[in-house]
């Protein structure tokens, strides 16, 4: 099996190999499966075999970024209307501002993790959204 010189760590561990990529984005994993690369088995860089590899690798992570942003997008806006409340009264309860409910139904701004939780909490249990609104 040849290897060579990894550029990051400077191991001669780097192996040619076709393998499936994961990455993270946003709590989420997106997996480019199938690809050709060298691969360093000391510290997990790796490297395209091609440029077409690499093109390939941005699409396919552009487009997964787009998937999960929009399935945030759509649960924060089907658990709003699902609770009876408008964007501002949402951003009033929850925080982040007059417009933070519009750009998050858009996908432009991802909400805090407590934000999700709780809609995720009232989601389930609406009736809680009155104790809520009292406090």
């Amino acid at each position: 099996m040849e290897t060579r010189q990894c550029g990051s760590c400077g191991a001669m561990a780097m192996s040619f190999d076709t393998r499936d990529i994961r990455e993270q984005y946003k709590g989420e994993t997106i997996t480019i499966e199938a690809m050709p690369g060298w691969y360093c088995a000391a510290c997990g860089e790796s490297e395209f075999a091609t440029r077409e590899d690499a093109e390939r690798f941005s699409r396919e992570m552009a487009s997964g970024m787009a998937r999960i942003d929009e399935a945030m997008a759509a649960f924060v806006r089907a658990t709003r209307k699902k609770l009876g409340l408008k964007q501002a009264e949402a951003a009033d309860l929850f925080g982040g501002g007059v417009n933070a409910f519009s750009e998050y139904e858009r996908g432009i701004r991802k909400p805090a993790k407590s934000t999700i939780l709780l809609l995720k909490l009232l989601g389930s249990h609406p009736a809680l959204l009155d104790e809520i609104r009292a406090a």
